[in-house]
């Protein structure tokens, strides 16, 4: 199919066309590649049985229920997007289809991790430890971790706010004036590629309390993302709609609100997930240096005491926290520009 007869047409229309010419042989194998979760799981669970144990393992039905869980959330969208299927309905399906693999590869990684860690010791203990360990040293902290974890989410926030007020402020400002980007541009270019920990040392020092010192490098991270992207979107704004809305009495204030910055909304949400990234690395790097709670002060803690399980914990809600955090940012993100999803160019 070429680019003249795909011109026009819509995501899904595509998605429908490359379904019908799908050959018999394609679709039984994207329904084979659909249980093979299903058959991963069963490898790790054997795995996990049968295999004896090099080290004492406490609570070990905790790991299985672990594994349960996703499988069961699987299984259950699976058998629904079957039903669907034979009434027609193949978009479900083809989702499920398409998170199969990355699945699978999930069950086969910690079967293997489990040989490496709990089976055989080849992963020295108790610097790595196995996943069940993981899981009991975070069921018997949970306590503090919860603490930490509300912690890091107040600092997160807090300081991420502050750098995305500020930077759309700056941003605005200097991609709508050529006098102000003259006196913000160099601030922005001296400051911006300076290391986020550069800055850890002085702030300590200066800031009232750790609090108002770790906010300040969380948002300055994100101000810099914010204000370039900004900055950017503004610029590029087409002259003849500010032309446009001169001529028929817009304000200054219309030209800002009503033109500049609905036009550059998605460079402003772009840096705003850029700017989330970097918040959550200068954050961890605030915690682990200096704050008095958090994930990143709680693994520093741990590693301190040799307690390398409650260490991973932390880690893993961490990258947990973190993920849930930047896809209720995407789906914002989808929302607000969803007006830009429709024909395919």
């Amino acid at each position: 199919m070429n680019k003249q007869t795909t011109a026009g047409l819509t995501k899904d229309e595509l998605w429908e066309i490359e379904e019908n010419n799908k050959s018999r042989h394609q679709k039984i194998l994207d329904f084979i590649i659909s249980f093979f979760p299903i058959v991963c799981f069963a490898i790790a669970v054997l795995e996990y049985i049968l295999v004896p144990d090099k080290y004492p393992n406490a609570n070990p039905k905790r790991y299985l229920i672990l594994l349960s869980l996703p499988i069961a959330v699987y299984v259950c969208r699976l058998i629904h997007a079957i039903l669907l299927y034979k009434k027609g309905n193949r978009k479900k399906f083809a989702k499920v289809r398409f998170k199969a693999p990355f699945l699978s590869a999930i069950f086969l990684f910690l079967a293997l991790f489990d040989v490496l860690t709990l089976k055989t010791g080849i992963l020295l203990y108790p610097f790595i430890p196995w996943v069940n360990d993981i899981i009991n040293a975070a069921i018997l902290d949970k306590d503090q971790l919860i603490v930490c974890t509300l912690f890091t989410l107040r600092l997160l926030f807090t300081g991420y706010i502050c750098g995305v007020v500020l930077g759309i402020i700056t941003g605005v400002a200097s991609g709508y004036s050529e006098k102000v980007r003259y006196w913000i541009s160099p601030i922005v270019k001296v400051l911006g590629p300076i290391p986020t920990a550069t800055w850890i040392p002085l702030i300590m020092i200066l800031a009232s309390s750790l609090m108002a010192g770790s906010v300040f490098i969380v948002g300055l991270g994100t101000w810099f993302a914010v204000t370039i992207a900004t900055t950017s979107g503004i610029s590029n704004v087409d002259k003849s709609y500010y032309e446009v809305a001169k001529t028929l009495g817009s304000s200054n204030r219309q030209l800002v609100f009503n033109i500049a910055i609905p036009h550059a909304m998605p460079n402003i949400l772009q840096g705003m997930t850029q700017g989330m990234s970097s918040a959550c690395i200068s954050l961890m790097i605030a915690e682990m240096l200096g704050v008095e709670a958090g994930l990143g002060w709680y693994i520093t803690w741990a590693k301190a005491w040799a307690a390398y399980n409650k260490m991973f914990a932390a880690i893993v809600i961490i990258c947990i926290v973190f993920n849930i955090v930047t896809r209720v940012l995407d789906r914002i993100k989808n929302y607000i520009l969803r007006w830009q999803i429709g024909v395919v160019k």
